[in-house]
């Protein structure tokens, strides 16, 4: 996994390394760096938006190396008596113009605001930045996005690149508005420490995922139980058996009311329409379309009372939001995870802009892992770990698609992985399903939940 460091960590690596090298050096090595990246874009003309302190000093040293290559570089300064005095006379000496008003520029580089910088971009920075066409690169971080939780506020830079220096900070994780991120070794090292949390990466996946061997047989590959659909949600039965059955599942057990019409979609699941007659499985998904009365709560006290790990999404959440005896049901060892998105979670507890923080304490509170969807999407185990999978694309914003997650989920909890492990692995593969079928877009958004199966079935292969 990528690793990902709070902003005080970085800030405390970096004072570390300023006993042993000047922060001048640092400053431009890191802007070196910046300016390299600019100039890879092939501009003739780079506009720089400064602002106070070492971001804007990072800018103007990226501006003087880039006049050093020939290139034509402006420079805005949003704040001239606050500029950083260095970083300001080595670009006036390189030949960079200051400059009141944006002119034609190929790429804008954004150093408005560092680490340190909190809120949305002031009126004069975001009128500014609202009349920028070209590709954008921030210096650390887009200005206006919180640093070490992705929000906003209001206005903020939306970068086609973003410059890192050290490490990745929370907003690079979890904000979509950094566009590709490049992390540049200043000689943090191992100053930083252990990261706070990671980024789940396709060799995560690759090493967790459950391949048969010539010793196997359906048993022991994990047997799947899926308790979901009703007469009124029958396609959220099918849409979660098909992530159980093509998520290398040994075998996959359906009860509820939509048996036949599984049992139609897929010949292989074993179906029946009453949970006690299901037989032996190694977990189950609960949830998905049950409704949320009489016959919805009865489901959850039986598969929450079974004794084996349990993937709860959808009207199951709801229910034990309404319905706190539930939770006595469980046996408190027994893995339980959790796939609410943030509507869901808001019945269980409060979500604040800090999704992280917030999904941490619901891990903790309620002893299970908490997969809170999104466009990236955060896994938070009930010891303190943190995983993030960052979305290709947002093409599963669209109804059904979450109820083949929690078929793909329940079939790695039954495979015996970490169900911590196991929540990363399924929002990575959903994810990257969700962006090949979409191959082609745009296409009608309905059509990608039913689309996932097959696509999960090549990604396998």
């Amino acid at each position: 996994m990528r690793g990902v460091w709070t902003t005080d960590r970085v800030r405390a690596a970096e004072q570390d390394l300023f006993r042993t090298v000047p922060e001048s050096t640092l400053m431009r090595r890191a802007a070196f760096g910046v300016a390299v990246c600019a100039a890879e874009l092939r501009p003739r003309k780079v506009l720089l938006l400064v602002g106070a302190g070492n971001n804007g000093g990072d800018a103007l040293w990226a501006g003087a190396f880039l006049r050093r290559r020939g290139i034509a570089v402006d420079a805005i300064l949003l704040k001239p008596e606050r500029a950083h005095a260095e970083g300001l006379a080595a670009y006036r000496r390189a030949g960079g113009r200051i400059v009141d008003e944006p002119g034609p520029a190929d790429v804008v580089i954004d150093g408005i605001v560092g680490i340190s910088g909190k809120g949305p971009l002031r009126p004069d920075a975001a009128e500014l930045v609202d009349r920028i066409t070209a590709p954008v690169i921030a210096v650390d971080l887009p200005s206006g996005v919180d640093p070490d939780t992705g929000a906003e506020d209001g206005p903020c830079v939306d970068a086609a690149i973003t410059v890192t220096f050290g490490g990745r900070k929370p907003v690079h994780a979890l904000s979509s508005r950094c566009g590709e991120v490049r992390v540049l070794d200043i000689g943090l090292g191992a100053a930083l420490g252990e990261p706070d949390f990671g980024i789940i990466e396709r060799q995560d996946v690759a090493d967790a995922w459950p391949v048969p061997g010539p010793g196997d047989d359906k048993y022991t590959q994990g047997v799947t139980g899926i308790a979901a659909g009703s007469a009124t949600y029958p396609g959220a039965a099918v849409l979660s058996a098909s992530g159980a059955v093509l998520t290398t599942s040994g075998m996959v057990r359906y009860a509820g009311s939509a048996a036949e019409i599984v049992g139609q979609r897929w010949p292989e699941v074993v179906a029946t329409g009453a949970i006690e007659d299901a037989g032996r499985v190694q977990a189950w998904v609960v949830g998905p379309g049950i409704g949320t009365g009489t016959a919805g709560r009865e489901l959850m006290e039986y598969v929450l009372g079974i004794g084996v790990p349990v993937c709860v999404d959808a009207d199951g959440i709801t229910l034990l939001s309404e319905h706190p005896a539930l939770w006595d049901r469980r046996d408190p060892d027994t893995p339980l995870v959790l796939t609410p998105h943030d509507r869901e979670f808001a019945r269980l507890a409060p979500l604040g802009k800090d999704r992280v923080a917030s999904a941490k304490s619901l891990a903790r509170r309620v002893n299970a892992v908490v997969l809170l969807k999104g466009y990236n999407t955060i896994v938070a185990a009930p010891d303190g770990r943190v995983l993030v999978n960052q979305a290709p694309s947002a093409w599963l914003a669209t109804a059904g698609s979450g109820d083949v997650l929690s078929g793909i989920l329940g079939a790695l909890l039954a495979a015996g992985i970490d169900p911590w492990l196991a929540a990363g692995c399924a929002a990575y593969a959903h994810a990257h399903a969700g962006t090949y079928a979409a191959s082609g877009a745009p296409a009608p958004a309905s059509a990608i939940a039913g689309a996932l199966p097959d696509t999960i079935r090549r990604l396998r292969g």
